[in-house]
């Protein structure tokens, strides 16, 4: 096999885990109605069931720098897939409300952790020209994971009548996301750790080792030394992400991880089904536009990880939070008339996650994973993506109340959202295609 080849396959596996992440998020989505009958719950209270996971995730990712700065990139997965498959089996067996509040929480942990593991593993073993597109596999398993549940949903709901689903279907949802978790942990017995953490440990014998399965020959030498110079430089410590020639783009990060939630994707993923219901469609055909929905973003994550390398990140990102604006306010004007033209709502909606999936899904996940330096990115990409999660905890903690509340006015909401976020985009985020990791750090820093 090729080195490059011997890259994809574990950039592969270590993107398994990305499977996990968007099962774990979109599995949700089929339950809401069942659990809202099963435990008798109010709006607020199922709002709280759905986005207590994102407190998990915030949790996970706080701690998830440390795991993976002291304990390593493969073990920060590997710890993920374990909570992955803890909270499965706690999501299908609860024994009450607070038990399946609780073992949604350990699922929001492996998000978290996973979150953060994932794309910097990837980035610190590829190769700079194709970087991006390995990053982005990472997003593209995470829609592979969101499609697989969606489709388990539908298929399960065909199970059984509405008081089978209310009482075992929904346990069903939760419990197949155990398969995938399983898999997981099975195969990443099989990857190598990242070079750049065993040498920031001062393994530097096992770093050239694995540098020469993972690097063309004549490469390694000066990837090896790049990684020790760059290694020297460097401090180490949180603080200096807030000095002054740090400070703007610890900033940027934060605030894009910010807009990457507060424009309103989570809104889709989480409440997909609810949403079409709320509008009078049929429940299976609510839950068949869920299905929809999830393949139009694997084909347009597709589309974003082969134009992410040649086109770049910026551009990407551009496109993207205009597309989003404009998709949003094109479903708020078809919300009320749904009923009488289900096919036009789902279409703006295919329009939006299209552009997403282009620009804010993975795009995200590969920039904020290359911006910062090598021996605090893992502490870096904790804040910024601790702003990520508190962001979705938000949106998706209060939407099925605004939803109530505000109908086809909330879609206007999360529009102006995309358009400040156009804005702050061309202002502020930096180009970093076809550069190596310490290329970025020394025009950055």
């Amino acid at each position: 096999m090729s080195k490059i080849g011997y890259v994809y396959v574990i950039s592969s596996i270590a993107a398994i885990g990305g499977i996990l992440f968007g099962y774990d998020t979109a599995v949700i989505s089929g339950t809401t109605e069942a659990l809202q009958s099963h435990f008798k719950l109010d709006d607020n209270t199922l709002g709280w069931i759905v986005s207590c996971a994102l407190i998990g995730c915030i949790i996970g990712v706080a701690g998830a720098g440390w795991i993976i700065d002291t304990l390593g990139r493969k073990k920060g997965m590997f710890f993920s897939g374990l909570l992955f498959t803890i909270s499965a089996l706690g999501c299908a067996f609860p024994m009450n409300i607070e038990f399946l509040i609780m073992a949604r929480l350990v699922g929001g942990v492996g998000v978290g952790v996973a979150s953060m593991a994932i794309p910097i593993y990837i980035a610190e073993i590829a190769p700079p020209n194709i970087r991006g597109k390995l990053v982005s596999i990472n997003q593209v398993a995470i829609i592979i994971g969101m499609v697989m549940a969606y489709t388990a949903n539908r298929y399960i709901i065909d199970l059984g009548d509405e008081d089978w689903m209310n009482n075992m279907g929904w346990r069903w949802m939760f419990a197949t996301e155990m398969v995938p978790a399983v898999l997981y942990l099975m195969l990443l017995y099989f990857i190598v750790e990242s070079p750049r953490w065993l040498a920031k440990s001062q393994n530097l014998e096992r770093a050239q080792l694995v540098l020469r399965k993972i690097t063309r020959p004549e490469f390694v030498e000066a990837t090896y030394s790049a990684i020790l110079n760059n290694l020297k430089e460097e401090e180490g410590r949180v603080g200096e992400l807030f000095r002054p020639k740090r400070r703007r783009i610890t900033i940027m990060a934060m605030i894009l991880a910010l807009f990457q939630a507060i424009t309103g994707i989570n809104v889709i993923m989480y409440y997909a089904p609810r949403i079409f219901l709320s509008a009078g469609i049929a429940t299976g055909d609510a839950y068949g536009h869920s299905i929809i929905i999830g393949l139009m973003m694997l084909v347009f994550t597709l589309v974003s990880l082969s134009l992410i390398d040649r086109v770049g990140r910026r551009i990407l990102l551009l496109v993207a939070s205009f597309g989003m604006g404009a998709s949003l306010i094109l479903l708020g004007q078809a919300f009320p008339n749904a009923e009488e033209g289900g096919g036009l709502l789902l279409f703006y909606t295919l329009s939006y996650v299209s552009f997403f999936s282009v620009g804010m899904g993975g795009v995200y996940w590969v920039v904020v994973s290359e911006i910062f330096p090598n021996r605090v990115r893992g502490r870096a990409m904790t804040i910024s993506v601790i702003f990520l999660w508190g962001g979705n905890f938000l949106v998706a903690q209060f939407f099925p109340l605004m939803l109530s509340v505000l109908m086809e006015q909330v879609f206007f909401v999360f529009a102006v959202s995309c358009g400040i976020c156009f804005l702050f985009i061309y202002l502020t985020v930096p180009e970093t295609k076809g550069q190596s990791l310490e290329e970025i750090e020394n025009k950055l820093f």
